[in-house]
């Protein structure tokens, strides 16, 4: 493997080592400087720190955002008062749609020019409330740092070849693109391999061929379109001789699906948690399966129904707070998201631990007795009973749910009933099972596929 410090690019010709960045690479390897420190401060120090930084976040707010600054008058904000964790966590959750509703008013009137220029986002309305945001030069700057991070934790070899297959807007089509380097997080300060993209709404077919012409040392796609591009690969018998990892990244991968991925690929499989809100909110360990909150950049809270913050191994919802958006901050935002925490990590860092990543409000099933829990889905359970290519349940009542497959063929009533039982077990309820044959799984506009939804009304 090529060492990252030979990778470095020099500005000035002649000077290969120690090599001499330019800017902004400069100002990221400074920044890995300061994160390679950081993760290993005690979570108290840590928290600390966050709060220094909330501080200047919250005067910021008060002053030039009209959403916060009713907010902060009804709590007894003092700008130059320390902020406390008691204070700060009384302040009210904000919902997704109270951020749709309330528009400018969460716009800053005055975001220091050093922040600018002011970008505009969108969110795909996955969860049916889609979002407009502002991020700043400074927002992308801690995006390119956790993401530079993320490649230096796990040791990738920067001058090899990645292959994404993502929802970029830019890019449509079948071909694809190619690029020089992988991106600006790395580009910028390293000289890294070159880089292909497709757009993640190809069908299964031309991502297979794709990726076969690219034959890549790293891929990168949504958790969901990685499991059944593995499948897939495994029934054909395609590999990817070049292929040291696999990134997934949008939805969430259960531990079954990243198990089932790693044995039919023979690589690595490593998650990332982000959002277009808030960029990268988690990611996975270098050590370990679990993931390292980037509390340099966020702070996450992982709630219970009643607003208390939950123990290891509790699940709850995340509410995050963006420590460096000034043109639109985040405060104890409420992002749509059930995560289990967890303990303290083995490896040392000080970085709070999210144990799973679970997904949306819309993807818990309900038991018939009103108790919401996560599936857990297992291929072995169904793939020998019938010619199985991709399943889908749909909660349509409590005690009612629909299993949409695709197969080769249709089923006979024994491989119905069997496929019934073997998702009665794996939800662990007697619920009424329908089977319908589709000719494909719907995605969503941004290409995520996800194996359960509970639809809108069953409560």
């Amino acid at each position: 493997m090529t060492s990252h410090l030979d990778l470095i690019r020099s500005a000035y010709p002649g000077l290969v080592w120690p090599a001499v960045p330019p800017e902004p690479g400069a100002l990221a390897l400074a920044l890995q400087f300061q994160l390679g420190r950081s993760q290993w401060l005690a979570p108290e120090v840590l928290r600390a720190e966050q709060f220094r930084q909330i501080a200047a976040l919250l005067k910021h707010a008060y002053e030039t955002v009209p959403f916060y600054r009713e907010r902060l008058e009804s709590a007894r904000f003092r700008a130059g008062d320390p902020v406390t964790e008691a204070w700060f966590t009384a302040l009210p959750v904000v919902t997704r749609s109270q951020v749709r509703d309330a528009r400018e008013a969460l716009h800053s009137s005055h975001v220091p020019p050093a922040h600018a220029p002011v970008i505009v986002a969108h969110t795909s309305g996955s969860t049916g409330t889609p979002i407009t945001c502002l991020h700043t030069s400074i927002t992308e700057t801690f995006f390119r740092a956790f993401n530079l991070r993320d490649q230096l934790w796990h040791r990738r070899d920067l001058g090899l070849k990645l292959a994404a297959i993502r929802s970029d807007r830019d890019v449509r089509g079948e071909q694809g693109m190619n690029f020089s380097g992988w991106g600006p997080a790395t580009t910028s300060a390293y000289r890294d391999g070159a880089a292909a993209l497709l757009h993640s709404t190809n069908s299964l077919e031309r991502q297979l061929e794709w990726l076969s012409e690219q034959d890549p040392a790293y891929m990168l796609t949504l958790g969901g379109n990685l499991l059944e591009l593995a499948r897939e690969m495994h029934r054909r018998g395609i590999r990817l001789p070049q292929l040291r990892e696999a990134q997934t990244y949008g939805d969430a991968l259960s531990p079954e699906a990243r198990a089932e991925c790693r044995a039919l690929l023979g690589v690595r499989v490593v998650d990332i948690y982000s959002s277009v809100e808030a960029g990268f909110i988690a990611l996975q360990c270098p050590d370990h399966d679990v993931y390292h909150v980037q509390s340099e950049g966020i702070l996450v809270e992982i709630l219970d129904e009643s607003g208390r913050h939950c123990p290891a191994g509790a699940i709850g919802r995340v509410v995050l707070t963006t420590l460096h958006n000034f043109a639109m901050p985040l405060i104890r935002y409420e992002i749509g998201d059930y995560v289990e925490a967890g303990a303290p990590c083995a490896c040392g860092r000080g970085l709070p631990v999210i144990r799973r990543v679970l997904g949306r409000e819309r993807n818990l099933a309900m038991a018939p007795d009103g108790r919401r829990f996560y599936p857990s889905f297992m291929a072995g359970k169904w793939v020998h009973i019938a010619p199985l290519r991709q399943m889908q349940l749909v909660q349509k009542t409590r005690l009612a749910i629909e299993a949409r497959i695709v197969a080769s063929r249709p089923l006979d009533p024994a491989e119905e009933r069997a496929l019934a039982a073997a998702v009665q077990e794996t939800l662990g309820h007697p619920y009424q099972i329908t089977i319908a044959r589709v000719e494909r799984i719907a995605r969503s506009p941004s290409g995520k596929y996800e194996d359960f939804i509970r639809e809108p009304g069953v409560c």
